[in-house]
């Protein structure tokens, strides 16, 4: 009975007052509620009894109201808690968020209130009144509130509660820091009456020379007439939608294909009665055949690396387009053509960022370590993330591959769990590969069989090994051997070892510059041999905040596991790799 209640519970989280995700938000009439918000913390959950939420001011000297926004302290959105505030850096559990703001409303338009990011259980309030709930830290979500704002004076309140929970996703344990808040933009959105809600728009898999997709109007009943237009391609296509507003498409197109070469991006608008919105779109296709993985019919190698959103120099989560062009420009300078964006859902720059700069991505949601496998309301809670990040991203070129979970245990739970992920993947987005990283392999002398279950059902076997470091010895790297049981292409989605920048020794002693070098250049030395190696992306590019990592002088709550410290030095073991990429690069 208890388990019954928690999931109902939480499925009416996850769900309630939510409407369909708007595209490209970029290319809309906004307001902006960016900037300082006062708040409240609320470690006892006194918010909802108090009904913070009223922000009410008292009415007569006899009139008892035991909170005041007005005086309270700042937090600026977005960002983090944790990192503008000394006092809330280990802070988990309910913080109140207050901002009052003018707004100008428009005969005739739509208005919703949209968010990047909030980690992790949003629960939203405009002008006193409940517009919705929205669970997961890595999406972005909104609410339609027209009607409910109005010209003049609002306040929206938001209550964020960053609270692990047993049935989340993540879970309970995870190896980064659980930064609580409104971690990215704040918009009011303005739409017309019937508005372009989403869309996709790709090369049509083998066929460079058209293009397959649709679009989706919201707000009609009737048939309507959609064009579609590359100035620049001179193609032109009008369609019309069916009576709910969607429409496939399907056309020739004579197009320069995106690649990390040259990542060309075309003025893509599409137009249905009031509403026109441009994007900026990369056209390619991404396939695999056999071991190899193809990009626009020729075989690529992804010379990766991973990386936290962990803001380089000031710590905390990266919520700007600075922050994601540092650490991009830092994985262009180490040689990579792809980055891993672990182990969650990266913010909206970052993948634009990445097609501008001609970098492939691995996206991923954060079904991490050990989840709660057997719980629908998990698994709910889980698709619909999927869903938010598949319908931010879905035209961004350089996202090739849709990652549904990391070093996850190998049970039948898990595996009907992850199958039921790859699904919805093969339904929602059927353009891009799909894969896992993977930790189980079997063991006969020194080879390592990687049979993981899943990898029957996954495009690209993935794998985290830290041999040298979790296990074995530094000397047992280079002679390691690897065979899967399935002919598809194999990525190393994670080695290394941790190392302070600046700490330096023996190379056989751990937690030295030199140490990680080394294990690099056996790490190197092991790769060269795996004919179906198609890609890496070791651990990682840069240091980022852990609480699983308290060793004093060393790691002091940071996983040092990065080529690049916080501050934006090199360790040595950056340059093994870049060395290492400078050949790949040659040779492929």
């Amino acid at each position: 009975m208890k388990l019954v209640f928690a999931v109902v519970i939480f499925l009416s989280a996850v769900a309630t007052g939510q409407t369909n995700l708007i595209a490209n938000i970029p290319a809309r009439k906004t307001t902006s509620l960016n900037g300082t918000w006062h708040f409240i913390v609320d470690p006892y959950q006194n918010g909802d009894g108090s009904r913070y939420y009223e922000n009410r001011k008292p009415k007569g000297p006899q009139d008892l109201v035991e909170y005041d926004f007005a005086t309270s302290p700042t937090l600026k959105v977005p960002g983090d808690w944790n990192s503008q505030r000394e006092d809330l850096l280990w802070y988990e559990g309910s913080i109140w968020y207050e901002r009052n703001f003018s707004y100008q409303t428009s005969s005739g338009k739509r208005a919703f209130l949209y968010f990047g990011a909030v980690n992790y259980r949003a629960v939203v309030y405009l002008n006193g009144e409940k517009v919705g709930e929205h669970v997961g830290g890595f999406t972005p979500f909104n609410f339609e509130v027209t009607g409910k704002i109005h010209s003049g004076e609002n306040f929206v309140v938001v209550q964020v509660d960053n609270t692990r929970l047993a049935e989340g996703v993540p879970a309970l344990s995870t190896d980064w820091w659980n930064y609580g808040g409104i971690t990215r933009d704040v918009t009011i959105v303005e739409v017309p009456a019937t508005f372009i809600e989403n869309y996709a728009l790709q090369l049509a898999k083998n066929d460079l020379g058209r293009i397959e997709g649709w679009i989706q109007i919201s707000g009609v009943r009737t048939p309507q007439k959609v064009s579609v237009e590359i100035s620049e391609a001179h193609t032109h296509q009008e369609i019309t939608t069916d009576s709910k507003g969607y429409a496939s498409l399907d056309f020739p197109a004579t197009l320069e294909v995106w690649s990390p070469e040259k990542p060309k991006l075309y003025d893509v608008t599409i137009s249905t009665g009031d509403d026109t919105l441009t994007d900026k779109i990369g056209f390619r296709t991404i396939e695999t055949r056999g071991t190899q993985i193809l990009l626009n019919g020729k075989p690529i190698f992804l010379r990766g690396i991973s990386i936290h959103e962990e803001a380089p120099f000031r710590s905390g989560r990266v919520f700007s387009a600075e922050d994601d062009l540092t650490l991009l420009t830092w994985a262009k300078e180490l040689g990579c053509n792809y980055v891993r964006l672990a182990h969650y859902p990266h913010n909206e720059s970052m993948t634009r960022l990445a097609d501008k700069l001609g970098m492939l991505v691995w996206s991923e949601i954060p079904v991490y370590w050990d989840i709660d496998w057997s719980n629908v309301a998990t698994l709910a809670n889980t698709e619909q993330q999927l869903k938010e990040n598949i319908a931010r991203d879905r035209n961004r070129a350089s996202i090739v591959i849709w990652s549904i979970a990391n070093e996850t245990p190998v049970t039948p739970a898990r595996l009907l769990f992850l199958k039921k992920l790859v699904s919805d993947i093969r339904q929602i987005d059927a353009t891009r590969l799909i894969s896992a990283a993977m930790n189980r392999t079997g063991r006969e002398g020194n080879t390592r069989l990687i049979d993981d279950p899943l990898g029957e059902f996954v495009d690209i076997l993935s794998v985290n090994e830290y041999i040298g470091w979790y296990e074995g010895r530094l000397e047992d790297v280079a002679n390691t051997r690897w065979n899967t049981s399935w002919k598809k292409p194999l990525i190393f989605s994670e080695f290394g070892a941790e190392a302070p920048y600046g700490n330096h020794g023996d190379a056989g002693s751990k937690w030295t510059e030199e140490y990680q070098a080394k294990l690099y250049g056996e790490q190197i030395t092991m790769l060269r041999n795996i004919p179906q190696l198609a890609g890496l992306s070791p651990w990682l590019l840069m240091d980022f905040r852990s609480p699983r990592r308290p060793l004093p002088f060393i790691q002091d709550y940071h996983n040092k596991k990065g080529l690049i410290s916080n501050r934006g030095e090199r360790k040595q073991a950056f340059y093994i790799l870049q060395n290492y990429y400078l050949e790949l690069e040659k040779k492929h």
